[in-house]
């Protein structure tokens, strides 16, 4: 059986956590950035969870990733 291959953009991507949870960064943090409050910005520097719909589809791209 040959070896699974890695979506490569999903691993620049995601990341999987030790307990499998898929992880991601949050978007909107690029530019126009003085229209938006320092909390708002400072939010966004957080990591939060793959949606629960997607996390599956994620797992399918990220063979091995944690288990």
């Amino acid at each position: 059986m040959p070896k699974m291959k890695t979506k490569k953009s999903a691993a620049k991507r995601f990341r999987v956590s030790a307990t499998g949870v898929v992880k991601r960064s949050r978007a909107f943090k690029r530019h126009i950035l003085t229209s938006k409050t320092t909390k708002r910005k400072r939010h966004l520097d957080m990591e939060t969870t793959v949606s629960k719909a997607d996390s599956r589809r994620m797992r399918d791209m990220l063979p091995y990733g944690r288990p």
